[in-house]
C-alpha cells in the first residue's frame, strides 16, 4: 500500500482555528484539510442544523414538478411512483409514495424486474401505467437517459417527472420536469445528492406549499440516511445534515421496516458504517435475489409484526446472496488465474450463468483483490450485462464512454457503472477497454493508497481527543474517518494472529518511554505478524471497543511496516 500524507494547510490557519475552538493542533489540522477552517464553518460542521438545508425550489424544474403533482391530486389522477431496484431506488420510492399517500389515495409503486426489464425506466413499466390508467409517473434514481422511453410515454399521454442524480447525457428526456442537480443548467447549490435525496427535496417542496415545516419531514430521514450511506455519496454539505438527523431517527424512532431489521441483528446504537454493512445489504438483497418490491413493502409496512415477517424473509435472501457472491467470486478468481490475466490493467470476466443480482458485489471484491478497473459480465436475455467498479482516482464512466461503439447502453458514476452489449461485441469491447485504461490510468492508482491525515504520538490519544474525532461523524467520502500514522511503536510481546484461519492481527502497542499500552486490531493483516518483532510504523483509525460493559479506545490498523 502507498502511504500518502494529506497536504498540510497553512500553519497560521491551523493555529488560529486551534485557538478559536480550544482544540489541539492535530484536530485543527484535520479540520482545515476538510475545508473547515473558520469558527463559523466548524460550528456548522459540529452542530448540523436542519436550517442548513437548501430551499428545494432552487432546483431547476422544481416549481413545474410541484404544480404538475398538485394538478394530479386535484384532478384525482392516478400517480405511479417508479424507482430502481437498489437501495437508493427502493428507499426513494418508499419515501415519495408514503408521503403522497398522506395527501391522496391514488398512489401505486413500481419497481422494474432486474432480470426481465433491467435497469431504469422500462417499456413494460410504461405499458403497466397505461393498462392501469396512470397519467403521471414519478421516476426516482433513474430516467436521466430514458429519452426513447419518455417519448413512448408521451405518445400514450402519460407525463413523466424525473428525479435523478446520475450524469446526464447530451440530451435531456422530454419530460414535464427533470430534477437533477447534475444538470448543466441547474444552479442548485449542492450537486451530490443521492436519488432518494432528490426525492426528499421534491416532498420538501410539496410540503412548503402545504405550510409544513422541516420538522414534519424528520420521520422520512431514516430512508434518506440509508440511501446516502448505501450510495456512497460525499458526506458533506446537505448530505451530512440529512445523514446526521437520519441516523438519529434510525436509532430512536425508525419506521417499522428498519426497526424489524435492527430487531433481527440485535444491535443497540447504529453508526453510518452499520447502515452501510447491515441495513443496506438486506434492503438490496430483496432486489438482488427476489424482487425490489419486497424492499418497498418492508419499508412502507405500517404493522410491526408484518414487518418482522418481511425482514425474516429478506434475512434468508441476504444469506443466499452471501453464499452466491462467495461462490461467483471464487469462480471469477479462478478464471483470472487460468487465463493468466493478472498482468493486465483491467479485469473483465464473464460466465453466462452468473446471477445478475450479485455481479456488482463480485466486481467490488475483484477490485479489492487486484486493484484495477473491473467488469463482471453475465448473460441477460439475448445480451450480456455487466457491473463495473473502479479504483480510487480513475473515472470508469469516462472509460466506458470511449468504448461506446461496442456498448448497447450504459450509465452510472465515476466509480460504479452498469452496461449491456451484444455477445458478438464482448471480445472487441474487452480489448478496447483494456487499451483505453492502459493508456489513460496513472500507474500509481493501481496500488491502493492510504491517505494519512496526521502523524501523531500515541500519547495524543486521550479520551477528549477521541471524543472530538467521534463528533466528526457521520463519516463518508469527503469526510472520511481520520487516519493517523505513528512511527517506531513496539508490541508488548503478546501480539498474535486471531480469527478463523488466523487472518487477523491482535496487538498491544506502546511508543518510546511512554509505557501506556494501546489495543490494536488489524483485520486481514495476520500475515504481517513477522513485522512486529522489532520497531514498526503503523497507520490506523480510532474506534471504541466494548467488552463486558467496559469501553476502551482501540486502534484499527490499516497497514504496518
Amino acid at each position: 500500500m502507498r502511504w500518502t500524507p494529506k497536504p498540510t494547510p497553512e500553519k497560521e490557519k491551523i493555529e488560529q482555528l486551534a485557538k478559536e475552538l480550544q482544540v489541539n493542533k492535530t484536530i485543527a489540522k484535520i479540520l482545515c484539510q476538510r475545508n473547515i477552517d473558520t469558527f463559523e464553518r466548524a460550528k456548522k460542521f459540529f452542530r448540523p442544523s436542519l436550517e442548513d438545508l437548501h430551499n428545494p425550489f432552487l432546483m431547476k424544474d422544481m416549481d413545474v414538478a410541484v404544480n404538475r403533482i398538485e394538478d394530479a391530486i386535484s384532478n384525482n389522477e392516478n400517480i405511479l411512483i417508479y424507482g430502481d431496484y437498489d437501495v437508493d431506488g427502493t428507499t426513494a420510492v418508499s419515501l415519495v409514495s408514503s408521503y403522497l399517500k398522506t395527501i391522496t389515495p391514488n398512489i401505486a409503486t413500481y419497481i422494474p424486474d432486474r432480470y426481465v426489464e433491467g435497469y431504469g425506466v422500462s417499456y413494460a413499466g410504461i405499458d403497466f401505467a397505461q393498462d392501469n390508467d396512470f397519467s403521471l409517473i414519478i421516476a426516482l434514481d433513474c430516467g436521466i437517459k430514458a429519452i426513447e422511453k419518455v417519448a413512448y410515454a408521451n405518445e400514450k399521454n402519460i407525463d413523466f417527472i424525473i428525479c435523478d442524480h446520475h450524469k446526464p447525457g447530451d440530451e435531456i428526456p422530454d419530460a414535464i420536469a427533470v430534477l437533477n442537480p447534475k444538470r448543466v443548467d441547474c444552479s442548485y447549490p449542492f450537486n451530490e445528492l443521492c436519488g432518494c435525496g432528490v426525492g426528499f427535496k421534491l416532498i420538501q417542496a410539496l410540503g412548503l406549499k402545504r405550510n409544513q415545516t422541516i420538522e414534519d419531514f424528520l420521520p422520512y430521514l431514516d430512508l434518506v440516511a440509508t440511501a446516502i450511506a448505501a450510495d456512497i455519496v460525499p458526506m458533506n454539505d446537505e448530505n451530512r445534515v440529512l445523514a446526521y438527523f437520519g441516523l438519529q431517527v434510525i436509532n430512536q424512532n425508525p419506521r417499522n421496516g428498519i426497526k424489524a431489521i435492527i430487531h433481527q441483528i440485535k444491535k443497540k446504537e447504529l453508526t453510518i458504517t452499520d447502515v452501510v454493512f447491515i441495513i443496506a445489504p438486506r434492503i438490496n438483497a430483496a432486489g438482488r435475489m427476489k424482487h425490489g418490491n419486497y424492499a418497498v413493502e418492508l419499508l412502507t409496512e405500517m404493522d410491526f409484526d408484518s414487518a418482522i415477517e418481511f425482514a425474516a424473509a429478506i434475512e434468508i435472501f441476504n444469506a443466499d446472496r452471501k453464499d452466491l457472491d462467495k461462490k461467483i467470486t471464487n469462480e471469477a478468481l479462478i478464471q483470472i488465474i487460468d487465463n493468466e490475466e493478472e498482468q493486465r490493467f483491467t479485469t473483465v470476466v464473464y460466465q453466462e450463468n452468473w446471477h445478475k443480482g450479485v455481479i456488482g458485489i463480485v466486481a467490488s471484491r475483484l477490485t479489492e483483490t487486484y486493484y484495477r478497473p473491473t467488469l463482471v459480465f453475465t448473460k441477460s436475455g439475448d445480451k450480456l450485462a455487466a457491473s463495473a467498479r473502479s479504483v480510487k482516482g480513475f473515472d470508469v464512466y469516462n472509460a466506458l464512454q470511449e468504448c461506446a461503439e461496442f456498448i448497447e447502453q450504459f450509465g452510472g458514476h465515476k466509480y460504479a457503472a452498469g452496461l449491456t452489449l451484444l455477445p458478438e461485441n464482448y471480445e472487441n469491447f474487452k480489448n478496447k477497454f483494456e487499451e483505453v485504461v492502459s493508456k489513460t490510468i496513472d500507474k500509481e492508482l493501481l496500488t491502493p493508497e492510504i491517505a494519512i491525515d496526521a502523524e501523531i504520538e500515541l500519547s495524543e490519544i486521550t479520551p477528549k481527543f477521541f471524543r472530538i474525532i467521534q463528533q466528526m461523524a457521520p463519516f463518508g467520502p469527503q469526510n472520511m474517518k481520520p487516519v493517523f500514522k505513528s512511527i517506531c511503536v513496539r508490541d508488548n510481546g503478546y501480539g498474535k494472529q486471531v480469527g478463523v484461519d488466523k487472518i487477523h492481527l491482535k496487538l498491544n502497542v506502546f511508543q518510546g518511554d511512554n509505557k501506556k499500552n494501546y489495543n490494536a486490531i488489524g483485520f486481514n493483516l495476520g500475515d504481517k505478524i513477522e513485522v512486529v518483532q522489532n520497531d514498526f510504523d503503523i497507520v490506523y483509525s480510532l474506534d471504541e471497543n466494548e467488552w463486558n460493559g467496559y469501553k476502551s479506545i482501540q486502534l484499527i490498523l490499516k497497514d504496518l511496516k
